[in-house]
């Protein structure tokens, strides 16, 4: 019975089949390691995923998912995603999302496309923040994109609790100032309404016997016109509080920024009464300055800068504020001549908590919650500031155009 053929009767010459044998063992032994290596590798990447608490999923361009970490099985309960379309599986639309940040990342808008989507998830509705980023082959071709979705809807509950006691903590500020201003026109109210009250007999004298009531009408005219003017004013100054002081935000509105601008002035007007003539002048556009906003928060960040402001001018400088139009845009300036900011601190000016001013003056949120409203609103705020010569807050919006 012959022998079965080995790899030695394959090679040929024993003293080529050596050395064949030899580098064949190594070659194999070192593809062996290699592919330990690369097992090791995929192991451990795999492992980095599904460590990744945000959903992760790799989607291939015509919208169907090829790779997910475990937090997308654990949020959605799917055994065998794989080959499945991801609005599918996200909205149940049978379409593509609008706006679909994927397709915004096919379409090569940014390298990395971020939007904020309510997603149902487990009956309930979450706000979760996806990010689509293109992948690219060696050529540098597009062929997948990598989809990261965050549940930030305690996030975004908490920053709304943030903005809302910050502007409730401002509206403690003003409290006292409005308390005084209403009182003025208030006493102007009670003080005519007692003079009409005496002349009331002698009124309805006059309406008994029909005679002459000439002074006596331009008298109840005069001061009935007084009071109606108080309690304008009165309503005025409670109606700016409220709308400064307003939670609910329902949608954007349009919003004129010089009537901002004027409205908080008005609130500010009793501090502002203790200050020499001319501290706060205004350099308003002509034309309609109007954004996209609410007002509330709208009047929340000018307020904070013109308080600052106030803060760093003390009795001896003067603020301007500047609203005005360029292009699309429209800007808003807070100018003042007071101490100014050191360049140390210009660039931590925004970051929470950070402030410049002594212990039991400011906890540093205002100036945070203006980056972070501005933001929202689709705007930019910046500062220009050197030591002794003031300081300079530029905001610039999207100008809203019918």
């Amino acid at each position: 019975m012959p022998r079965p053929m080995s790899i030695d009767d394959i090679i040929g010459i024993e003293s080529i089949k050596l050395g064949f044998f030899k580098q064949a063992q190594k070659t194999i032994l070192e593809l062996q390691t290699s592919n330990m290596e690369l097992e090791q590798k995929r192991q451990d990447v795999q492992a980095i995923l599904n460590g990744i608490p945000d959903v992760m999923a790799v989607i291939s361009l015509e919208y169907e998912l090829l790779t997910v970490n475990n937090a997308f099985f654990e949020t959605y309960g799917i055994a065998d995603p794989h080959g499945m379309k991801c609005y599918d599986i996200f909205k149940d639309h049978g379409r593509p999302c609008s706006p679909c940040p994927l397709a915004m990342a096919k379409e090569g808008r940014c390298n990395v496309c971020r939007n904020l989507q309510i997603l149902q998830l487990n009956g309930e509705n979450r706000q979760i923040e996806c990010t689509a980023s293109l992948m690219r082959d060696a050529e540098g071709n597009p062929g997948k994109v990598l989809l990261l979705q965050r549940d930030v809807t305690l996030e975004k509950q908490y920053q709304a609790k943030y903005f809302q006691a910050e502007r409730m903590a401002t509206v403690g500020v003003l409290a006292e100032g409005v308390a005084h201003e209403i009182n003025n026109p208030l006493t102007s109210i009670s003080g005519f309404a007692e003079a009409l009250t005496l002349r009331m007999d002698s009124l309805a004298q006059c309406l008994r016997e029909k005679g002459e009531c000439g002074d006596l009408l331009d008298i109840f005219s005069e001061y009935l016109e007084i009071i109606l003017m108080e309690c304008n004013r009165c309503s005025d100054i409670v109606r700016n509080l409220l709308t400064f002081g307003h939670k609910e935000i329902r949608s954007f509105t349009i919003v004129n920024l010089n009537d901002v601008v004027s409205n908080c002035l008005k609130l500010l007007q009793p501090r502002l009464a203790q200050l020499p003539h001319g501290t706060i002048s205004q350099v308003l556009t002509s034309q309609e300055p109007c954004v996209l906003g609410h007002p509330g928060e709208l009047m929340q960040v000018v307020l904070n800068l013109v308080l600052n402001a106030l803060y760093a001018v003390k009795e001896s400088g003067s603020i301007t504020i500047y609203t005005s139009i360029i292009k699309d845009m429209v800007v808003l300036k807070v100018i003042d001549t007071g101490h100014g900011i050191c360049k140390e601190h210009l660039d931590k000016l925004f970051e929470p908590f950070f402030t410049t001013k002594p212990a039991g003056q400011g906890i540093g949120v205002g100036l945070s919650t203006c980056y972070n409203i501005i933001t929202k609103h689709g705007g930019s705020i910046s500062v220009e500031s050197e030591p002794m010569r003031g300081a300079a807050f530029e905001i610039i919006m999207p100008l809203f155009a019918e």
